[in-house]
């Protein structure tokens, strides 16, 4: 929004969040931006997480917040159609399903958080930073193309540089309006 709409002469602005400072860059049509990597943890599908799901995960991680489970294949990420009030249920407030991709994309993947209030996120930029290391682990590589596979969609450039994530991608507005104070 700064970018398009406040200052459209601009190619980059920083935001103050919780995690630090987010330089977000205009490159092009596209935009980046780089946050922290998150460490995840190994642990055992449980037979919530399985139940929510609708199918039990390959492997699966918790970063903290959410539960991130790897499944077979992209198209059962596609195709999950999972039980969203049990998901709201766990003890984590969203759940990252994802698997290797099946042709121009490295991985897909798809996040909920029905706890949060957002049933299925389109395009997740924090999720992304789970995934990243995730897959750079599993693939020796340090960059990638991602696919979320929301309804809406959304391709990722990724990479890993160090204990950041730098995310590539196009915006699409889903709300303006003004303020009055």
């Amino acid at each position: 929004m700064v970018l398009e709409r406040l200052e459209p002469g601009r190619d980059s602005v920083v935001f103050d969040t919780a995690s630090g400072p987010l330089t977000v860059d205009r490159e092009g049509t596209a935009y980046r931006m780089e946050l922290p990597a998150r460490t995840l943890r190994t642990v055992p599908p449980s037979p919530a997480l399985s139940a929510a799901l609708g199918v039990t995960p390959v492997e699966a991680a918790i970063d903290g917040d959410n539960y991130l489970a790897l499944l077979h294949g992209a198209d059962d990420v596609r195709c999950l159609e999972p039980d969203l009030a049990a998901i709201a249920r766990l003890d984590r407030n969203g759940v990252v399903v994802t698997a290797a991709g099946d042709g121009t994309h490295d991985c897909v993947s798809r996040y909920f958080a029905p706890a949060k209030g957002i049933p299925e996120d389109p395009v997740t930029g924090g999720a992304h930073c789970a995934l990243v290391p995730f897959w750079a682990a599993r693939t020796g590589k340090d960059t990638f193309l991602a696919y979320q596979a929301s309804r809406r969609g959304g391709e990722l450039a990724c990479r890993l540089v160090g204990d950041r994530v730098q995310l590539r991608g196009s915006c699409a507005f889903y709300l303006e309006g003004h303020i009055e104070l």
